[in-house]
């Protein structure tokens, strides 16, 4: 017995648990603060990198976040004197390498077709070693043992994919961090007879910092606006996610969440077309970071309910909760994707609630047996199977990759001639959206509707200015309009304009000859362009 004893506490002793693998480590109080002071100074090696020198905010905001995590560690160790010994466990969680490869490989995917990802790339490195700091010297400033994995990659990981400090603020990306750090170790509660955190880490920063953006309107600090829509720019994002999604539904059984999220998004959206007559989301039935969110984010199944059908109900509560806050921070003229960002922390706080609920109803296959609490592996599959069809048929109605009505800007002439809720705010975005890319048929558009005054208030100076960008863009009437403000000419957008306004889905039209261009915008209505095709 005293053999067995004295294996069972020997420093090196392995242990397996579900879907992770553990080994036991001790070390001196001085000696175990050696792994984050070499972290440390990975960080400040990197502030030495011509990406970080580039700017000297970003490097000092690497310096100022080396020196907090130092004072740290020199007031630990001397904390440490006398004190038992701190030790490290290495577990290697399925839930977190996994989620750590999913993350990137949308990383990768996203970066090959927008460039501020793959420049961002060392600052994730930054970030990552202070995460690691952070997360120890966090854990050992308050008990013996800290658990060593790949935890730290899914907070990064996630809070990243969706929000990130440009560099002259980049101190408070470290900052966010930090409090998703905080709130897990810190905001705990009791659940199934165990002591755990509520929220997500990462959704509880994201919450926390998108509150505080609103409230001072600060959103330019950041570039939340480009991340919500830039994963567009890659070719079929919707099926790449949703491949990266059946994954983790494989590996976790979180398929209710996120299809029952989908369909309350998609059923929403469907009916307000049916009442409106214009699309919800503008471009899509369900936007490309939200249908990133219903995967990668509320999906934690930490912080989401155990039983299955309290993910069915967590699923449409996120979906339906994402609706709402879209209309209300449209209403309030704020950005909406904060949308898929404010609700989860609030869902994390009705997970026990609603599980109580969920065991009050009729259980069948589909949705698993409460007894167990975890879904049957068939019923996963199950599940799977049946989101499958769901995205697949929401793909053919024209609520993922490939062509939707609110692509067309004809649709939005119409839309606004006939007065349809939002219809001209909305021509009038995409035109603006399109004369800053590059488009002088749009710029001349804009000009026109400030001299008209019938969608936008007039502005005679405003307008004079986009007929003058419109003409340095080509567009031979916005010259006209230069001379001739008080009724502006309008003409057919040229092949250049084409190659801008019919670029939805990912498409890459460089280098599509004419009749192809104009083949395309007369399936997207341009009465011109079918004349020019004969169609």
């Amino acid at each position: 017995m005293a053999a067995k004893q004295k294996r069972a506490k020997h420093t090196g002793s392995r242990q397996k648990t579900r879907g992770a693998t553990s080994v036991a480590r001790t070390a001196s109080p001085r000696r175990v603060l050696l792994i984050p002071l070499a972290f440390t100074a990975g960080l400040l090696g990197l502030s030495f990198l011509p990406r970080v020198q580039q700017n000297p905010t970003l490097t000092w905001s690497f310096w100022l976040t080396a020196i907090v995590l130092l004072v740290w560690q020199a007031w630990l160790r001397q904390h440490l004197e006398g004190a038992a010994p701190r030790r490290f466990d290495v577990v290697l969680r399925k839930q977190h390498w996994i989620q750590a490869i999913l993350h990137t490989s949308v990383f990768i995917y996203w970066g090959t077709y927008w460039a501020p990802v793959a420049d961002h790339f060392w600052l994730l490195v930054g970030q990552l070693l202070f995460c690691y700091v952070f997360d120890m010297l966090l854990a050992w400033s308050r008990r013996e043992r800290y658990t060593l994995g790949f935890g730290p990659f899914p907070i990064l990981f996630s809070t990243n994919l969706f929000l990130w400090f440009h560099d002259d603020w980049f101190y408070l990306q470290f900052l966010m961090l930090g409090v998703g750090f905080l709130g897990k170790e810190f905001v705990r509660w009791n659940r199934d007879g165990r002591r755990v955190h509520i929220f997500n880490p990462s959704a509880f920063s994201l919450g926390l910092f998108s509150l505080a953006l609103l409230a001072t309107g600060t959103t330019n600090l950041t570039w939340g606006d480009q991340i919500a829509t830039t994963l567009n720019l890659a070719p079929q994002p919707y099926l790449f996610l949703f491949v990266v999604g059946l994954v983790a539904m494989y590996f976790f059984s979180i398929t209710l969440v996120s299809a029952f999220a989908a369909a309350a998004l998609f059923g929403l959206s469907a009916l307000y077309t049916q009442i409106v007559g214009v699309p919800f989301f503008i471009d899509s039935e369900i936007p490309i970071a939200v249908f990133l969110g219903l995967h990668l984010l509320v999906t934690d199944p930490s912080t989401s309910p155990r039983t299955a059908p309290g993910k069915l109900i967590f699923g449409l509560l996120y979906g339906a909760t994402v609706f709402g806050l879209y209309e209300l921070l449209g209403l309030f003229q704020q950005p909406t994707f904060y949308d898929k960002l404010l609700c989860v922390p609030l869902l994390n706080l009705g997970v026990q609630r609603i599980d109580q609920l969920a065991k009050k109803l009729p259980q069948t296959f589909l949705v698993g047996r409460i007894e167990g609490i975890a879904i049957p592996p068939s019923a996963n599959l199950a599940h799977m199977a049946v989101w499958g069809a769901f995205f697949f048929l929401m793909a053919a109605r024209g609520g993922a990759d490939g062509r939707h009505t609110g692509d067309s800007l004809v649709f939005w002439e119409e839309a606004c001639d006939n007065d349809l809720r939002k219809a001209c705010a909305t021509l009038a975005l995409y035109e603006v959206l399109y004369c800053q890319g590059g488009s002088g048929w749009a710029c001349n558009e804009m000009g026109a509707h400030y001299v008209e005054g019938a969608i936008v208030e007039p502005n005679l100076e405003f307008s004079g200015l986009l007929f003058g960008q419109a003409c340095q863009q080509g567009f031979e009437p916005g010259c006209f309009n230069t001379s001739n403000t008080t009724a502006p000419v309008r003409g057919d957008p040229g092949t250049g304009d084409l190659r801008l306004l019919l670029n939805e889905g990912g498409l890459r039209l460089t280098d599509w000859s004419d009749a192809e261009l104009y083949a395309r915008a007369c399936e997207h209505g341009w009465a011109f362009a079918c004349d020019r095709t004969g169609g």
